[in-house]
């Protein structure tokens, strides 16, 4: 008797393949209107984040955001208009060239959506009239609004890739409580019940642009690709 493939299994949305609600619980981003001075109530560890979350307690109530290097509980950060710090929540226009920064909004207002995983900055290049240009940790520049907002310094939880993962089950439960899938298996090393691409002796690799109506079950592989061949 056949059994689904994965693509399958995952759409019909199992315990199995289900997002862990608890994981994503907290979703750390600025208020929309934040003024004077935060503290830092509490660093919490969220599952569904790579680096440290911190509860950041002001006058209208409370909101979440990834912890910098170097902070503790009961440390103060400004909110909006203050000197340029680790920790504090300023304007592009306001951080001077040079600076790293973090988190940072892609619409002024949106709470923030850039460089939020652990470890990570950018660095403020240059500022001119029509906006601020950042170095992403992709090494490539990007402009952004003079009025978005971002936290100054590093992320905290660098070097969480230096430490081997030595058994496949920890590498196992640290995927699963993200929701993610592992480990996976190659599609055409599977036995040809199993998936579109298996079957056959060796690795004789079947097309993977799937057809515009194709069933669920063969909808694999590339899924309306721009272009295919091999790029020269």
């Amino acid at each position: 008797m056949a059994k689904r493939i994965i693509v399958q299994a995952r759409g019909r949305g199992g315990p199995r393949y289900r997002v862990r609600r608890q994981a994503f619980s907290i979703r750390p981003k600025y208020p929309q209107n934040i003024s004077g001075e935060g503290i830092v109530m509490n660093i919490i560890n969220s599952m569904g984040h790579s680096a440290p979350l911190a509860k950041i307690k002001y006058d209208k109530g409370v909101f979440f955001m990834p912890a910098f290097k170097g902070m503790s509980e009961g440390q103060k950060i400004v909110l909006e208009n203050g000197e340029v710090s680790h920790g504090n929540i300023l304007r592009l226009k306001n951080i001077p060239v040079k600076t790293t920064v973090y988190n940072i909004e892609a619409r002024p207002g949106d709470g923030g959506i850039f460089i939020r995983s652990g470890g990570n900055s950018g660095v403020v290049t240059r500022i001119s009239e029509a906006g601020v240009f950042i170095l992403m940790p992709s090494k490539k520049e990007k402009e952004f609004n003079l009025n978005c907002r971002a936290t100054i310094g590093v992320i905290a939880g660098e070097g969480r890739f230096d430490k081997p993962i030595l058994k496949a089950g920890k590498k196992y439960y640290m995927e699963k409580s993200k929701s993610r899938l592992w480990p996976r298996t190659s599609a055409v090393k599977m036995n040809a019940i199993d998936h579109p691409f298996g079957g056959g002796r060796g690795k004789r690799i079947k097309s993977k642009i799937a057809k515009r109506n194709a069933p669920p079950g063969a909808r694999v592989g590339l899924l309306r690709p721009r272009r295919t061949g091999k790029q020269k």
